[in-house]
């Protein structure tokens, strides 16, 4: 391989981890497929969510597990959340720059993630007993979320847990009901702050990456629900002291996820997806398990 690419797949990785954390979490989203990112729930309600996942891209694997709190809250009638994500990873992997073998093994606190998120159509703010007799119809939502750089960072160390430069996502999205099926569309913008301390003194920046997803998701009688998921992301130049390291990104990716519950409170979620093009061989496969614990909101 030439330096340029080692420090591009690099790069993306370091880039990445924050979506692959949050491939498990049901309320946050980069360049990850998110099912039911606009749906609506009783004002007060509270989610716990926990999980597990794994994601390999060549010979790069990363391991994370995560924990997130989700608030529902009543904004200007309809139905908004709040969400903090707390990630923890560990990724390890050999590549080659040249000839020089680059082993990645890093360990530690990823960056946190914050959304606020509000349905400006179709989603009512209502309490738990009102909610009983909510038929969704159609859905438009917008949301924007950013990441808080306290991941754990090393400038002398090519790839991180942490990123060291934050990232911002406003996002817009739709669902439309027909009997127990939902249609989902969404789109997103993810920007980039510039990371200034890059392998000592360099200064890492990139480009907007621009996404768009849909889904096809249908709801069996117990409220179990079972999606088919497909994402399209393009965009992402990354440079290097304001030199150009590599081309911009081009990737689709399909996935799928099941939602099973196992009681009124509580839920487990099982998730894959695969990367099935890539313009610039960055793909990856990720799978992953979460549980959910639900509670609160008004009578």
């Amino acid at each position: 391989m030439t330096r340029s690419w080692g420090i591009f797949q690099a790069l993306l990785i370091q880039a990445g981890l924050v979506s692959l954390a949050l491939l498990i979490l049901p309320n946050a989203h980069s360049q990850e497929i998110e099912a039911r990112a606009y749906s609506n729930a009783p004002i007060g309600i509270n989610f716990l969510t926990g999980g597990l996942a794994q994601a390999k891209s060549g010979s790069y694997t990363l391991n994370t597990q995560a924990l997130s709190l989700t608030h529902v809250i009543d904004v200007a009638g309809q139905s908004g959340r709040l969400t903090l994500v707390l990630p923890y990873a560990e990724l390890s992997g050999t590549g080659q720059v040249g000839a020089q073998t680059i082993n990645a093994s890093a360990e530690g606190l990823s960056d946190p993630l914050i959304k606020a998120s509000v349905n400006l159509y179709g989603a009512p703010a209502l309490t738990n007993s009102e909610f009983i007799n909510y038929q969704q119809d159609l859905i438009i939502g917008a949301s924007i979320a950013a990441s808080i750089p306290w991941g754990k960072y090393n400038s002398n160390q090519m790839i991180n847990v942490g990123a060291n430069r934050s990232l911002i996502q406003p996002a817009m999205g739709l669902s439309q009901a027909v009997g127990p099926w939902r249609l989902e569309l969404a789109g997103m913008a993810t920007i980039y702050t510039s990371n200034n301390n890059y392998m000592g003194s360099n200064t890492l920046s990139q480009n907007p990456i621009y996404s768009g997803e849909t889904h096809l998701i249908y709801y069996f009688p117990s409220t179990a629900w079972i999606s088919a998921d497909a994402t399209y992301f393009t965009g992402g130049q990354t440079y290097l002291n304001g030199l150009p390291v590599n081309g911009t990104q081009e990737n689709w990716r399909f996935g799928s996820t099941l939602s099973y519950p196992l009681d009124k409170s509580n839920s487990i979620r099982l998730s894959a997806s695969k990367g099935v093009y890539s313009r610039t061989d960055t793909s990856y496969n990720a799978v992953g398990i979460s549980w959910q614990y639900r509670w609160g909101g008004s009578p």
